[in-house]
This record gives structure tokens, sequence and C-alpha cells, in this order.
């Protein structure tokens, strides 16, 4: 018994270096946004703030355009959940609707999860510059829409929902659109949940693809505004630190309130 409270009391200590560890780069972005530029380098080095000022996260929408920057990694968090709505569609129509060659299309959808997105962005590119859609909002939010994954999960959530509730439902009366929204959307909150939140957090770190298929500045996404302040403020560490601090916190406030329906997400489907 002793030794088990000696192992605990161990693993305790443990996890708290290791957290302190891990926490210590975030704290000091943090806390270096509000330093003036002057006392980010001081040594010896500061961690709270002896002058702290909001000058750097001002800099960054009078100077760097964070707020376009911002509009439109809002743009595609909001498609984002619309392509979400799809993508449960798919899944539910991949449970429960009986059609030929249901099992080989589902395969194909799987197989392209094999395949690194990298491969596959050329070839958007071109289908999309043939359309006209280059440079546009449109042609940044479109191939997004839909995602092999998330199909995946709301089929594996979705086969778990009783056929004999939604045959009821049609018996009395009830439409297929009915059905999705006011009787499969309810009982799928938890897959809803948890694709939320990876939806969430992929449009809003969404860097790589707007960075390819749009050359106008006004089209730059927060991240891409992030890899611009790097360039032509490299010198100015405390407006750096503010740009990654406002990437950065609203992730961890997403995380921090629903990590838990990730997790639950995440067994029942795999489960069931």
């Amino acid at each position: 018994m002793k030794t088990f409270k000696m192992e605990r009391l161990f693993v305790i200590i443990l996890l708290i270096l290791g957290g302190i560890i891990v926490s210590v780069p975030f704290i000091w972005m943090i806390s270096s946004s509000f330093k003036p530029e002057s006392e980010v380098l001081q040594i010896p080095p500061t961690l709270i703030p002896e002058n702290p000022t909001l000058e750097n996260y001002a800099n960054l929408f009078e100077s760097m355009n964070f707020g376009v920057y911002l509009r439109n990694t809002l743009i595609i968090v909001l498609f984002s959940f619309v392509g979400l709505f799809f993508n449960a569609m798919a899944g539910y129509g991949f449970a429960k609707y009986q059609f030929k060659g249901r099992e080989k299309i589902f395969y194909i959808v799987l197989a392209t999860m094999m395949i690194p997105a990298q491969v596959t962005m050329i070839p958007v590119y071109l289908i999309l510059n043939e359309m006209g859609l280059t440079n546009t909002m449109t042609g940044i939010v479109l191939p997004g829409l839909a995602a092999a994954f998330s199909i995946f999960l709301f089929r594996q959530f979705m086969t778990t929902i009783p056929t004999d509730l939604i045959e009821a439902a049609r018996l009395d009366g009830a439409g297929e659109l009915y059905i999705f929204f006011r009787l499969i959307v309810p009982i799928a909150k938890p897959i809803f949940a948890v694709q939320g939140i990876l939806t969430f957090i992929g449009a809003w770190n969404s860097f790589l693809w707007p960075l390819i298929i749009a050359n106008d500045e006004s089209l730059y996404t927060l991240s891409v505004g992030l890899s611009l302040l790097q360039g032509q403020y490299a010198n100015n560490f405390g407006l750096q630190m503010a740009g990654a601090a406002f990437m950065v916190v609203p992730i961890i406030i997403i995380f921090s309130f629903f990590q838990k329906y990730i997790v639950e997400g995440f067994t029942m489907s795999g489960i069931k």
C-alpha cells in the first residue's frame, strides 16, 4: 500500500513538472504580447510585464490588416460548418439508405483518406482555375465543404441509430429532410459536437490552401497573416507574440471547454 502511494505521488509530481514545462512557452507568449518592444528582450527577462500595453494588439489591426484576415477566417469557419451538415447528410445516406454501389462508393471515400492532401492540391487547383475560381473566396471554401474523415465518423455513428425509428417517422408522413433535421440531428449531437470542434480548429488554422489559391492579400487568413508578420516584422518579437496569441487563444478556449466531447465522440464512433 505504501509503495502504491509513493508511485502515485511520483506520477503526480511528474505530471505537474511536465505540465509546467509544456506551459512555459505558452505563458511566455501571452506575457510577451503585452510587453513593449524594449522589454521583450530585456536581460534578465521578466515573466510578468513591468509596463503592460495593448500596443502590439492595436498594431496588428492598424499595420497588418488583421481585421481583414479575421473576417476571411470567420467566413471560412462559417462555410466549414455548412460543409459539416453536408458531411452529416452523406454519412446518414451511407448508413441508412440502400442503393446500388453503396459499399463501393463508401470504400472509395475511405480510400481518399489515404491520399495526402498535398497530392490533390495541384489537381484541385487546376480544376478551380478552369472554373475561374482562383483568387476568390469561393475557391478557398469550396474544397473544404466535403471531408472523407468527417463522412466516415458520421456514418459510423449513424449506423447505431435504429432503422425502425426512421421507418416509424416515415409511416407518420414525415419527409426525409424533416426526419434528418428533427430526428437524426438531435440524436447525433455527440458526433456533431466533436466534428464541430475539429471543423472549427481546422478552419481557424487554414494556411496552405488559402496561400496557394489566393494571391490577393484581401483574401488571406489569420495563419497566412501571421506568416507575413514573421517576415515583415521579424525583429518585433512583441508584435509576433501578439499575433501568435491571437491565433492560439481561441483554440485553447474551445478545446478546454469541449475536450471531453472529442474523446467521447471518437470512443462512441469507434466502439459502436
